[in-house]
């Protein structure tokens, strides 16, 4: 408790209203510090409540605020290309002339793959996803290795269903799928100025499914921001291409690319191919899925033969 100040001698004419005065403007002097330390409690406190805010929104992939869209869902576009100064992560990697990034950018094309493709690509997807699955919001299929989404961990498809395989793909899939691989290879490479056959197919090479369920594992936390380059050292060039449309097929889900002082999104649609070279120069995410289902399939190269994987074939 403050200690209490004592009241001056009482007037020599014996009235009280000098004591009142004093007694009355003690009270007013001090009524006013009370409020101001009440008042900068509460504004500390909401400072520090809005900063456990904005880093919880960090931490569980809050969605960000999108300055440019490269890619509207509505447009068709025949290639669009944004060139970003390269960063030094190649530099700790073994650079192979004439392939690895010199030119380092992000581009975007509608017209390398057909929404027929995509359509029939999506297919492929569903059927190997049918089999298995996560019990969190994302699950992968990788027709390479046979990594196949199952309940919280996974399973080599090839292995857990041995000859049943032969009955849920058919050798067309195996055909179509290394048709587009082919195509996102050349437009790659056309992109940033190198011959396709230096380009090599890495891991991992994958589908993926999203949808709004909880995530259970860490592995389910797709919306977290990383770099290819740095996840995976093999990749030198990332490709994605979507097999279902943004707003129609689900909501939430962009491609976000995140820059100094602004973010950048792609939005998905069936045929779409967004492509950048892997280094930080592209940290990226992808936000949450609030509804529905989003399929792509990410492709990856890599300038380093001793990092190819062949395509996947029929066992």
């Amino acid at each position: 408790m403050a200690p209490q100040r004592r009241s001056a001698p009482k007037a020599a004419d014996g009235s009280g209203a000098t004591d009142r005065r004093r007694a009355g403007s003690g009270k007013s002097f001090r009524a006013p510090r009370a409020a101001q330390r009440k008042w900068l409690r509460a504004a500390v406190l909401g400072a520090w409540a809005s900063l456990a805010g904005l880093l919880l929104w960090g931490s569980l992939g809050g969605d960000d605020s999108i300055t440019e869209v490269l890619a509207h869902r509505g447009e068709v576009l025949p290639g669009r290309f944004v060139e970003v100064p390269c960063s030094e992560d190649y530099d700790s990697h073994r650079r192979f002339e004439g392939c690895s990034p010199r030119k380092c950018g992000r581009g975007v094309t509608d017209t390398v793959i057909t929404r027929d493709e995509a359509q029939r690509i999506r297919s492929i997807a569903e059927k190997g996803l049918s089999l298995g699955g996560s019990e969190g919001g994302a699950s992968i299929l990788d027709l390479h290795s046979g990594a196949l989404s199952m309940g919280k961990h996974f399973v080599n498809l090839y292995r857990y269903f041995g000859d049943k395989i032969q009955t849920v793909f058919a050798e067309e899939d195996f055909q179509l799928y290394r048709h587009v691989r082919q195509k996102v290879q050349l437009a790659i490479a056309q992109a940033f100025g190198i011959s396709a056959s230096s380009l090599y197919l890495t891991k991992p090479t994958f589908f993926s499914r999203i949808n709004s369920t909880e995530a259970r594992t860490a592995h389910d936390e797709y919306w977290r921001a990383h770099v290819d380059k740095v996840t995976y050292g093999s990749f030198d060039y990332t490709s994605l291409l979507y097999l279902s449309d943004y707003l129609d097929d689900f909501g939430g889900g962009r491609f976000v690319f995140i820059d100094e002082g602004a973010n950048r999104t792609v939005e998905p649609r069936a045929g779409r191919v967004s492509f950048f070279t892997s280094g930080s120069e592209n940290l990226h995410r992808v936000e949450k899925v609030h509804w529905g289902t989003r399929y792509a399939v990410t492709i990856a190269f890599t300038c380093n033969p001793h990092h190819a994987i062949a395509d996947p074939a029929p066992t």
